[in-house]
């Protein structure tokens, strides 16, 4: 019954405004008085319900243009819109979330308090927002290190933390940047069931990874190259 509900659930959000809409985007960058192109007239669109990896070498732009759809930075050149979430400066941890690839979790705060900090920035009561990142660790197999500060822990399970920590509010939209980066072949597949089983939904996942193991967990690959969208794929027997 759950897997009707949730079939009818993204059905539905297919025919909702689009979360982010990206038109003819550019960034550009000074380094030492020359131009770097980071991206270059790129279009591109994320429904509700998308599952989207962005494929690349280092270099090609996964970084910028994820920053570029999540507000993070404004393009040299091009529109941005967000129809469905609202406007930049309302884009709050409970319509969309990040994990980046340097996890920029808060040194004095546990690991617990650090995926709990996004409910109660949103106003949820401290007791109830840590109860909530206690079964968020304990998804990510890390619920006995919730009392570790990020200096006591590895780089893979501070880049599990800030999976739950990005999953915790329940987003709309999820913007990950190498999440499965640090962790080995078998940790991040279980990584990867706990991001897409964690989105509600309708909720739209884009992950940038060098892993095609991990892009093939998703429905669209973009392939970035030179700072350019060089090709779309769907994978085979996937829904679009």
């Amino acid at each position: 019954m759950r897997d009707v509900i949730e079939r009818h659930a993204e059905q539905t959000a297919r025919l909702a405004p689009a979360l982010v809409c990206g038109q003819d985007l550019t960034r550009d960058f000074q380094v030492d008085l020359q131009t770097v192109h980071a991206l270059h007239s790129v279009s591109v669109e994320v429904q509700p319900g998308d599952r989207i990896a962005l494929l690349g070498t280092s270099g090609s732009g996964k970084s910028t243009l994820l920053h570029l759809l999540g507000a993070l930075d404004t393009p040299t050149s091009g529109t941005l819109s967000w129809p469905a979430l609202g406007a930049p400066d309302t884009l709050r941890p409970g319509l969309v979330s990040f994990v980046f690839q340097a996890q920029s979790l808060l040194p004095s705060l546990s690991a617990l308090e650090n995926v709990a900090l996004p409910l109660i920035l949103n106003g949820q009561d401290t007791q109830s927002a840590l109860h909530e990142a206690q079964d968020w660790l304990e998804r990510v197999d890390l619920g006995a290190l919730a009392a570790q500060l990020p200096e006591e822990l590895s780089g893979g399970q501070a880049q599990r933390v800030a999976v739950a920590r990005a999953l915790v509010t329940r987003p709309r939209l999820i913007l990950a940047d190498e999440p499965t980066g640090q962790l080995d072949s078998v940790t991040a597949q279980h990584v990867m069931d706990v991001l897409l089983s964690g989105l509600k939904p309708g909720a739209a996942l884009v992950l940038a990874t060098h892993d095609p193991a991990v892009a093939a967990r998703l429905t669209y690959t973009w392939h970035l190259r030179d700072g350019q969208l060089a090709l779309v794929t769907r994978r085979p027997g996937s829904r679009a």
